[in-house]
C-alpha cells in the first residue's frame, strides 16, 4: 500500500484493488499548494469522507463527476451531496460497515462537529463526524481518525479492529494536539505506523508534528511524517 499525504487531512491510498481519496480538500488548502490535482485524482475509484466540514468534503463533487468514483460517507452527508448533483455514492453511519471491491469501511465515533454553513448562509446538519476504519483483503488495516479529541472508547475501536496504521489529527484548536494524540496512540492502539495530519496548513493550527513525534519516541510505533505530496510505503 502506498499512502500519500495531500496536505491537511487529505490522503490518497493506492492499493492492489482500489485507488482511494480520503477528505480530498484541494482548492483553498494551503497544504496542497504546488501539488497537481490531476496526479492526485488519477484513476481514483473511491472517495471517503470523515465528516461534512468544508476542509474535508473539499473538491468531492468535482472529483466524483470527473472520475466516476464512488463516494462513501455518512447518510446525511451523502444525501446533501446528492442534492448537489452527486450520482455515485454509498451511505453508512456510525458502527456500520460497507463492503467495497477489495476493502471494507467501518464508521467509528469521533469527537467533533459536522455542520456546514453554505452559500445561502444556513447551517446544514450533515450527520455525525466519524473516523474511518479500513480493512483490506491482503494489505495492512488503516484507521483514519477524522477530526477528534482523545476518548476512552478508542480502546474498543482497537479491540474490534486492531488497525496497523493510524492517521492521527494533531493540529490542536479543532482537534487534539500532538502530545494528546501521542497519548491516544500509546494508550489505546498498537499502531505499527502512525501518520499525523490536520497540521501545517492553516496558521491557527500547529505547523509541525514535533510534539507528536516526541510523544511517540521510544515506543513500538513508527511515526511517518512526509511532506505534503510525499508518500509512505507499508
Amino acid at each position: 500500500m502506498k499512502i500519500t499525504w495531500l496536505g491537511h487531512s487529505a490522503f490518497r491510498l493506492d492499493t492492489a484493488k482500489a485507488k482511494i481519496l480520503i477528505d480530498p480538500f484541494f482548492t483553498g488548502n494551503p497544504g496542497f499548494q504546488g501539488l497537481d490535482a490531476k496526479d492526485a485524482t488519477k484513476d481514483i475509484t473511491h472517495i471517503l469522507l470523515t465528516h461534512g466540514h468544508g476542509d474535508h468534503v473539499g473538491d468531492t463533487l468535482q472529483i466524483a463527476a470527473e472520475t466516476g468514483a464512488t463516494v462513501v460517507a455518512n447518510f446525511d452527508l451523502c444525501m446533501w451531496l446528492a442534492h448537489k448533483g452527486l450520482k455515485n455514492f454509498s451511505p453508512g453511519n456510525t458502527g456500520g460497515t460497507i463492503g467495497m471491491e477489495g476493502f471494507t469501511v467501518t464508521f467509528t465515533n469521533a469527537l467533533h462537529s459536522s455542520a456546514s454553513i453554505t452559500e445561502d448562509g444556513i447551517s446544514h446538519a450533515l450527520g455525525n463526524p466519524n473516523g474511518l476504519m479500513l480493512h483490506f483483503d491482503d494489505e495492512p488495516s488503516l484507521f483514519h481518525m477524522g477530526d477528534t479529541d482523545i476518548f476512552s472508547d478508542m480502546g474498543l475501536i482497537n479491540e474490534l479492529h486492531q488497525p496497523d496504521i493510524g492517521i492521527v489529527p494533531i493540529g490542536d484548536r479543532f482537534t487534539m494536539g500532538g502530545a494528546v494524540a501521542a497519548l491516544a496512540a500509546q494508550r489505546f492502539f498498537n499502531f505499527k505506523t502512525a501518520i499525523p495530519c490536520h497540521y501545517g496548513s492553516f496558521p491557527i493550527i500547529d505547523q509541525t508534528a514535533d510534539k507528536f513525534i516526541a510523544g511517540l519516541d521510544g515506543t513500538k510505533t513508527k511515526v511517518e511524517a512526509p511532506k505534503a505530496g510525499g508518500s509512505v510505503e507499508v
